[in-house]
């Protein structure tokens, strides 16, 4: 099954978005850490971190939903 669309990605746009994610990342785990009721590093590390990949993995899905949608729109808009 083909896409109308063509070619979603390329391996510099999953650069981009490896980057992306990762600073994302990087800065929801500084915020939630202090969020864990625990004193305990482990547990905050722990928690910490599984929020983070939560909330990383819907801002990684959300960069592809916009990138879908622009291309999809930019096509439209040259026909």
């Amino acid at each position: 099954m083909s896409t109308p669309l063509g070619k979603l990605t390329s391996p510099v746009s999953l650069v981009v978005d490896a980057i992306l994610v990762g600073a994302f990342a990087f800065v929801i785990f500084t915020l939630v850490k202090s969020h864990v009721p625990s004193n305990d590093p482990f547990w905050i590390n722990l928690w910490g971190g599984l929020t983070t990949a939560c909330m990383s993995s819907v801002f990684w899905l959300a960069i592809q939903m916009f990138r879908v949608v622009l291309k999809a729109q930019l096509l439209a808009k040259k026909k």
